[in-house]
């Protein structure tokens, strides 16, 4: 037992620190991506909370933050526009269709946890997960631009911009150096402590968070003072429970599940590369949709992982589900008891620790690799950032792994080989090499001449294997064509599993292949274990 809570206690500080520093981290940012929804700032300052420390105590991946985001908050803005419209003015039903979504998206999510679907992120190429972190760098980097405008959208000018500026280079310049003093301190948290004392203490004219909350708000809300989370009742009486409102919130639920699981995701397998471990995807399904379906029921507006700030718990030390738990708890009581305090930050600070974010966000070794690796990966990986700026991080995932499936197609189409050769019997046996699959089919076919073949042909898989439907059509339809002219085709050295699939597909299979087979070739292709052994008693 002592073992057991040492282990889990080891790291204890550092993952306390470190959430301390993404909580004053998620303030503005659930605050921002809120006003973006067009919710009043608690909507998203509750969903931080809720969606951060189910995931923390329940989610696949220590040490990964999650809360509202504004990949979520963009597609967020319709739904809340329409459903405003589908009651009177001032009634605000947008909200309660938001909540309802919310709760449709989680059991979304739960079911993707249950059958498993997390596994498909591994199928996502190194290239695409390049452009989407690198595209995300960006995004970040962009968003913080906003922070040198005041309400009306115009840049600041003067010394309110140099004030601006040299708080962020201070933020920056304390976050870069302190850790080559010393690793002892999170350089993030003293980053925000010094420059918030300075421009504090120095009756700085700079932006806060209670100025940002303000002018965002168009002077309506007062800042960040809230309650605890209640539970929405009213989402059962404003929204009826009918086909109509499933047809509204179904197209939005899942397209905010599937962001919401990829963004997820993605980010689980970059902490994975930074912490060197191994992440549950499942198991992080279960958890995003159960915090969203819990989120949905107490007036949250949903949410995800959040790249930014799981990178400032990482690099803050932050490792454990402690830290995911601390930032959530910090939040809540920010809100709860130190609104007053927090306010104060200036935002300059928050944007210097965002800035250093995206400087370790950014793939830096893209551009040493872009002559390196092939050109279609090049395409990829910049498409992939370009698309995460221009729409989206689902679309651009998903649009890199169509463009990386394509052109894998196609470079295995072209590998398709046929090697001919007559016996003495004058038999013509054709020796297939590469996979046969839907890509390959033209290829395959081009290389029979069923007219003027010989009696008795033989179509040798020893090199090859049939791999999809296409491909079960393509050997069916060049024995009957064989057959229509009259002659004999076999088919020799098929594996197991393509055996079945044909005998399956057709009897007649059964007519044409091949069973009793003496090449060696075959059965070390048949028992990899065979060829193992074989192979360490020649080098015996």
């Amino acid at each position: 037992m002592t073992e057991f809570i040492r282990k889990r206690t080891a790291n204890a500080k550092n993952d306390i620190l470190s959430g301390l520093t993404v909580a004053l981290a998620l303030v503005p940012e659930a605050v921002a991506f809120a006003f973006v929804a067009g919710v009043d700032p608690l909507v998203g300052l509750y969903a931080a909370f809720m969606i951060g420390i189910i995931t923390a105590i329940f989610g696949g991946r220590p040490g990964m933050i999650s809360g509202a985001t504004g990949a979520l908050a963009v597609v967020m803005v319709s739904l809340v526009a329409e459903g405003n419209a589908f009651g009177a003015e001032g009634e605000n039903l947008g909200l309660y269709y938001l909540f309802a979504t919310v709760i449709l998206m989680g059991i979304i999510q739960m079911l993707a946890g249950v059958f498993k679907l997390g596994k498909f992120v591994r199928l996502i190429p190194h290239p695409v997960m390049m452009g989407f972190v690198n595209g995300l760098a960006i995004v970040i980097f962009l968003a913080q631009l906003k922070m040198f405008k005041d309400a009306n959208g115009d840049w600041f000018t003067g010394s309110q911009m140099w004030i601006m500026l040299g708080l962020v280079l201070l933020t920056m310049g304390i976050m870069f150096f302190l850790p080559k003093l010393t690793k002892k301190l999170p350089e993030a948290l003293i980053a925000i402590l010094v420059v918030s004392a300075i421009a504090i203490f120095g009756d700085l004219d700079v932006a806060s968070v209670k100025s940002f909350i303000i002018d965002g708000s168009g002077g309506e809300s007062q800042g960040l003072k809230g309650g605890l989370p209640q539970f929405q009742t009213d989402i059962f009486s404003k929204v009826p429970f009918n086909w109509q409102t499933i047809r509204f919130i179904g197209p939005y639920a899942l397209i905010l599940a599937a962001i919401g699981l990829i963004e997820s995701l993605m980010t689980l397998n970059l902490v994975d590369e930074l912490t060197d471990t191994r992440g549950n995807a499942n198991r992080e399904c279960m958890a995003q949709g159960g915090a969203n379906i819990i989120t949905g029921f107490f007036g949250g507006m949903g949410g995800c992982a959040m790249i930014g700030q799981s990178l400032i718990n990482i690099k803050g030390g932050g490792r454990g589900r402690l830290s995911g738990i601390v930032a959530a708890m910090a939040l809540l009581i920010f809100v709860l008891f130190a609104s007053g305090l927090i306010e104060q930050i200036p935002i300059a600070a928050l944007v210097g620790v965002m800035f250093m974010v995206v400087i370790g966000t950014f793939a830096w070794s893209s551009f040493r690799i872009l002559n390196k690796i092939p050109v279609t990966d090049v395409i990829v990986l910049i498409a992939v950032s370009a698309l995460t700026v221009i729409y989206d991080l689902a679309v651009a995932v998903i649009a890199g792994v169509i463009i990386s499936a394509l052109v894998f197609s196609w470079e295995n189409a072209k590998r398709i080989r046929a090697r001919k050769r007559m016996r003495e019997d004058g038999t013509k046996v054709y020796e297939i090499w590469g996979p046969l699959f839907f890509g390959s089919i033209i290829a395959f076919n081009e290389k029979f001449d069923a007219k003027n073949d010989p009696q008795h042909i033989e179509v040798d898989f020893v090199e090859s294997r049939i791999s999809d439907h296409s491909a079960i059509e393509a050997i069916f339809n060049l024995v009957n064509k064989y057959e229509a002219e009259g002659k004999s085709i076999k088919l020799k050295h098929l594996s197991e599993d393509c055996k079945i699939l044909l005998y399956k597909s057709s009897p007649k299979f059964r007519e044409v292949i091949v069973e009793d087979i003496d090449d060696p070739r075959y059965h070390l292709a048949e028992n990899p274990e065979a060829f193992t052994k074989g192979l360490a008693e020649y080098k015996l």
